[in-house]
């Protein structure tokens, strides 16, 4: 007789052989014993009637993100199962995909002739939303990673007014990516959209492209439209200009920059400008990184201790001699922050001396990242390879909505947000939507956060702003503000957070510096 974990051996192999094509199953693909004893030990989730999605039996209950790595995916099985290939997403949605907002929707709407106007209910407060509509041209749709979407100048044709004032960023980076006219006046004339003319005339005339407004309006009007032009943009919204036809990645990343940069500049206390004295600066900066390695590995997770910071710093651990160092996943996070910490002290030394922020934190970055998981990959528990470039597969944040950009697109967006911080003038501006969307982007597969906090107090530097400590104890408030950024395109508790830090840091500095100056007198 088969032992329990010889059971669940032949159940796993099962499990392997449907995985080979994806993450998500029908209930009807595996027998009931291999489904219940997967579903028991956490190998399987049970998604909605007669649906599965792989899992991992270390995942905590109520944690969304096997659910959110697999959402997609299921939406499009699910839709094909459903709907045969008579289905697509709505045109709010295709535009969102087009513009790569990759925020998980509460819920998504599918249209179909097969539709019936109702909604299934799907884990973490989800849904799918089955609209009965006819099927559009064919011309008019697109496919990518199995997701049926409206062209993006079907998408413009089809969305209503309001969305334009709701998803300004979205509408922005899709109108900018309109290369010429043509491309929406063929469905306008074909359709008779002359209202939708007129909004549309007013969009591109919003944004800077006065051409197309142009071209719009005076072609409808030769074939007999009458053409009231409208800016179906809130007045308050501003736009900064992007590149025509640039990858929407890349104007997405310019246009969070500029709606949100505002906010902070607004935010920030008052740049005390470069140091008067370097060496000062860079002991409180030697002093602060006990504090600093302590609070940046604890929020990452890390059991480090003061002891075992101390230890790395001074040399005493020893992953040779020592079998219990070379083990610790701790101490290896720990030596990989003072090696990196180094470098990142380097090169505050370098802003501070004068040097452009923006250039050095782009050449720098990478060299960071090395030494940051440098013991892991000697410890032969990180590949070698994850330290030649950016990540290559998709990454998922635990508990939230939000899901980085494609894999395919980091390089491109990494590029973008680089010249941004170059030709950035305000040093807290830099500093706060730097780090912001260096974990926007997630451009590694681990690190993220640390990385994104060496790049805000290099930026700080730049405006003679001391180190500041991002401290565990705010780890929600922390995590809940970056949140807020990354969905609802709010910065301001993010800003307001770090301008609390920041000016903490500023006191902190000050009493450092009097203190100094009192023992040279004495």
């Amino acid at each position: 007789m088969a032992t329990p974990n010889e059971k669940l051996a032949a159940s796993l192999a099962v499990l392997q052989a449907l995985q080979r094509r994806g993450r998500v199953f029908r209930s009807n693909e595996i027998s009931r014993v291999h489904r219940e004893r997967l579903v028991k030990n956490g190998f399987l989730l049970e998604v909605a009637k007669g649906w599965l999605i792989s899992s991992s039996p270390g995942t905590a209950k109520g944690d969304s993100t096997p659910w959110f790595a697999s959402f997609w995916e299921f939406c499009a099985q699910y839709c094909d199962d459903r709907f045969g290939a008579e289905w697509h997403l709505s045109p709010e949605q295709s535009l969102l995909l087009h513009a790569e907002n990759t925020i998980i929707p509460a819920q998504l709407v599918v249209y179909s002739p097969k539709g019936t106007n109702n909604t299934i209910k799907l884990l973490f407060d989800t849904s799918i939303y089955g609209l009965k509509q006819r099927m559009p041209a064919k011309a008019d749709l697109v496919e990518r990673e199995g997701l049926r979407l409206f062209s993006p100048a079907a998408a413009l044709i089809r969305v209503p007014e309001a969305f334009f004032a709701r998803n300004p960023v979205e509408t922005q980076i899709v109108l900018s990516h309109v290369k010429d006219a043509s491309v929406v006046l063929n469905l306008l004339l074909e359709e008779g959209r002359s209202v939708v003319a007129g909004r549309l005339a007013g969009a591109f005339r919003r944004i800077g492209r006065d051409d197309v407004a142009d071209e719009i309006v005076s072609t409808m009007k030769s074939v007999g439209y009458v053409i009231r032009e409208s800016d179906p943009f809130a007045p308050e919204q501003t736009f900064g200009a992007l590149v025509i036809a640039a990858l929407p990645i890349v104007g997405r990343i310019h246009a969070l920059w500029e709606a949100t940069r505002g906010v902070v500049v607004d935010t920030f206390p008052k740049s005390p400008g470069l140091p008067k004295k370097p060496g000062d600066y860079l002991r409180f900066v030697d002093d602060i990184y006990a504090s600093d390695a302590y609070h940046s590995l604890s929020i990452e997770g890390y059991n480090v201790t003061p002891d075992l910071i101390e230890r790395v710093r001074s040399g005493v651990w020893n992953p040779n001699d020592n079998a219990a160092d070379a083990e610790s996943k701790n101490a290896l996070a720990a030596r990989g922050y003072w090696q990196a910490f180094q470098l990142v002290k380097k090169s505050v030394a370098e802003v501070i001396g004068g040097k452009e922020p923006g250039a050095l934190i782009r050449s720098a970055h990478r060299e960071w990242y090395r030494e940051l998981f440098q013991p892991f990959v000697m410890a032969g528990i990180v590949p070698a390879t994850a330290l030649a470039g950016y990540r290559r597969q998709p990454v998922y944040l635990r508990g939230s909505r939000y899901v980085p950009p494609r894999a395919e697109t980091v390089s491109d967006a990494m590029s973008a947000l680089f010249d941004l911080l170059e030709h950035e003038p305000e040093p807290s501006v830099r500093a706060v939507l730097g780090h912001w969307l260096f974990g926007y982007i997630h451009p590694y597969p681990d690190g993220n956060g640390r990385m994104a906090r060496f790049v805000m107090n290099v930026a700080l530097a730049s405006g003679g702003y001391p180190w500041t400590i991002i401290r565990v104890e705010d780890r929600d408030e922390y995590l809940n503000a970056l949140d807020s950024a990354s969905i609802d395109l709010n910065i301001a508790p993010f800003a307001a957070y770090v301008a609390e830090r920041v000016r903490w840091s500023m006191r902190q500095s000050e009493k450092v510096g009097k203190r100094v100056t009192r023992n040279a007198e004495l």
